[in-house]
């Protein structure tokens, strides 16, 4: 599998992102510039964290209007993976490839540390390697990771299954506790916590490499059942 680490001015979970997709789990990497905008090569998207554009105007909000953007929205709808994760997560609600909004924490202060995460939904091609209800630790790092939706569509969050992850304890606010969502087709998911600083027991917690795993297997299951 072929993955895209996208790469924006400002962002700063590039590496970690590259390392846990070829490093770790072994497969082809990319560091991808956003002026890129030619993505068609790729099995899979990695939207990082950090500053991109130094958070100008909302976090996120300058990002999901760049090139590679229509690309990435290109490769959503082919049905491929996109994972957005901390600004990753802000640049997709942005985009409106999913719903809702990142606003500030709740304490309006800077949060790095690790956090307990329920596994809502292991259905998901990112999730199923875990198991219903389980609680995994990934660390965090955000200072605008309060997620908020309106009602109406924290029911269709609901009705479709969409909550993938929620914090065990609440650090930012979030809606219903909400800590990483997925579009109604199943392939986006944008999380607040960073499953790619949680893949080797030396960084405090491995739980995240089930996350990478899981993409991995469940496209390449894809892939060969379509070019069968």
């Amino acid at each position: 599998m072929r993955f895209a680490v996208i790469v924006f001015p400002g962002s700063n979970c590039d590496r970690d992102m590259y390392h846990a997709a070829k490093e770790v789990l072994g497969e082809e990497a990319d560091l991808v510039w956003y002026q890129n905008s030619n993505l068609e090569n790729y099995d899979g998207i990695l939207l990082p964290g950090g500053f991109s554009y130094g958070d100008y105007l909302r976090s996120g909000a300058i990002a999901a209007t760049s090139d590679v953007m229509e690309q990435v929205k290109v490769h959503a709808r082919e049905g491929k993976p996109v994972l957005g994760v901390c600004n990753g997560f802000q640049i997709l609600t942005e985009s409106g490839l999913l719903p809702g909004a990142l606003m500030r924490n709740k304490k309006l202060s800077f949060m790095c540390h690790q956090e307990e995460l329920i596994v809502e939904n292991n259905e998901t091609m990112f999730t199923t390697g875990y198991k219903k209800g389980e609680v995994v630790r990934y660390p965090i790092a955000h200072g605008e990771g309060n997620y908020y939706c309106d009602q109406e569509t924290l029911k269709e969050l609901k009705a479709n299954n969409q909550i993938v992850f929620t914090y065990q304890n609440n650090p930012n606010g979030s809606v219903e506790n909400i800590a990483g969502i997925i579009n109604k087709e199943g392939n986006v998911l944008g999380m607040m916590p960073h499953p790619e600083r949680a893949v080797e027991k030396v960084l405090g917690s491995d739980d995240g490499l089930i996350l990478f795993q899981s993409i991995v297997k469940n496209w390449r299951e894809s892939y060969y059942v379509t070019n069968a």
